[in-house]
């Protein structure tokens, strides 16, 4: 099975039928998120070079066609019109690492109808995923202000590809390392592990545990001490650490209980032997939120490590994304229904340092010395240049961040940047709702609103459908304010 296969069936239906009716213009799809979730006040673009590997592998063959023949169950035959379809458009994308907003496209797909249509399920898979794991990596990193964050998150992600993306994202993010070996070594950023509880059940006693471990280990290590009792385990450590004379780097790892207070106890018997360089590493359920409380409170932890909250992007993981037609054939298109309204054409995103992004149509001058974030990626269905690299990526997150508002970047309560839209795209919203409403609404002819004002709604009593755009009374435009 090839990834060509890896989508919804109606993404095949439709695409057979805009073949066999010759709708192969181009059309333009935006990939953008409608609200943020709850509790951020900002995402991470991410996703961005899977996605890209895909397009750029993307053909159909044989036996793809054979597998959408039989899930429709229909003859090979009435399949073979998708036959040797490759992806030949243009992508136009943020950049990983940079912030986004809601209403933002975080990409905008341009090719021949069927092949833009094809590839939206597997695109809203990579992007929307490693958006939502990618951003809330970042708020455990805005949270330990400055101290280690490493990604424990592998044995409870959703499979090992999800683990080999969240250690990725982790370390674009800022994370000091990863305990998945296969990502640390594909990616070359640094393993990190210690030993686990059973490790030390395995032996009569803790202090055989340590120095068994430290016997297999001739540089650095890190002690578990809560199998047992914490106290207990932190003296034992003590005692063992003092023998070994290992120097920096040596560690005491903490994974439940108060950590807290843990620590703080842990600080004390560790500096009471002479051990005030062995670092003290926290772990246990931990998050931005966890993470937050504990430096808050001044507990004296060096390392924090998060696994399954962040890896799975515990309170939200899911994104409100959408990918829109929002022009085909030159023609600008956008959707009427209620709480879904898109916005029509071809976008940017200019970024101004304090002030609100401005979404802009494509091809408009940039405002006040504004940098544009949406960025050809791909032309003719190639990348316009190599692969961008996890360090690249985090560089641009690092200067995102600095520029952040500060309510955007708190844990509790963020909130969120809210873009604006240009004069250019307000006035093409406007034209093109009037049109739909006056298709839906004969009755309907008033003058056009001047940009800015509320469009009248549909007079019909009924919400009525045209080619699957529901309208509703009440509708209209979700961005507030012009730049």
């Amino acid at each position: 099975m090839s990834d060509v296969t890896t989508t919804d069936l109606y993404e095949v239906t439709m695409a057979l039928s805009y073949l066999r009716e010759d709708m192969r213009a181009p059309a333009t799809f935006s990939l953008f998120v409608r609200d943020l979730p709850p509790g951020r006040g900002f995402l991470v673009a991410a996703g961005l070079q899977p996605a890209l590997d895909f397009l750029a592998d993307y053909r159909v063959e044989r036996e793809d066609v054979e597998e959408f023949a039989a899930a429709l169950h229909r003859p090979v035959r009435d399949l073979e019109p998708l036959l040797g379809l490759a992806f030949q458009g243009e992508v136009r994308a943020v950049p990983e690492g940079h912030a986004v907003f809601a209403h933002e496209p975080l990409l905008e797909v341009t090719a021949p109808l069927p092949q833009a249509q094809l590839v939206e399920t597997y695109l809203l898979n990579q992007i929307c995923h490693q958006t939502a794991v990618a951003s809330k990596a970042a708020r455990c990193v805005l949270a330990a202000e400055g101290k280690p964050v490493v990604d424990f998150s592998l044995r409870r992600t959703h499979g090992p590809w999800a683990g080999h993306q969240a250690a990725r994202l982790g370390a674009l993010v800022g994370f000091a390392g990863t305990s998945n070996v296969a990502a640390a070594t594909a990616l070359g950023i640094p393993a990190s592990g210690t030993m686990a509880h059973s490790y030390v059940e395995a032996f009569p006693g803790e202090e055989e545990a340590f120095r068994a471990f430290a016997r297999s280990h001739p540089g650095p290590v890190t002690f578990l001490v809560d199998t047992y009792d914490t106290e207990e385990g932190l003296r034992t450590a003590a005692r063992v650490l003092s023998d070994l004379r290992r120097g920096p780097g040596c560690a005491i790892r903490l994974d439940s209980g108060d950590l807290e207070a843990l620590a703080r106890r842990a600080r004390a018997v560790l500096d009471a032997a002479g051990l005030a360089d062995v670092r003290i590493v926290a772990s246990g359920g931990l998050d931005e939120y966890g993470v937050a409380r504990l430096v808050r409170a001044g507990a004296p932890i060096d390392v924090y490590a998060v696994g399954t909250r962040v890896g799975v992007a515990a309170d939200a993981p899911y994104l409100d994304a959408a990918y829109k037609l929002v022009e085909y054939d030159g023609r600008p298109v956008m959707k009427l229904s209620s709480a879904k309204i898109t916005a029509p054409g071809r976008k940017q995103v200019f970024r101004r340092t304090g002030r609100p992004d401005v979404i802009a149509l494509c091809g408009e001058e940039a405002p006040d010395s504004a940098r544009p974030l949406l960025r050809t990626v791909m032309r003719g269905g190639r990348r316009t240049g190599p692969p961008d690299r996890w360090q690249g990526a985090r560089e641009r997150f690092r200067e995102d961040m600095a520029g952040l508002p500060e309510p955007a970047r708190r844990i509790h309560d963020p909130d969120p940047v809210r873009p604006v839209r240009s004069r250019a795209l307000a006035e093409l919203t406007a034209r093109v709702r009037a049109g739909i409403e006056a298709r839906l609404d004969p009755e309907h002819t008033g003058p056009a609103p001047s940009c800015g004002q509320r469009w009248p709604s549909v007079r019909s009593q009924q919400s009525r459908r045209d080619g699957g755009r529901q309208v509703r009374p009440g509708d209209q435009w979700p961005l507030a304010g012009r730049p």
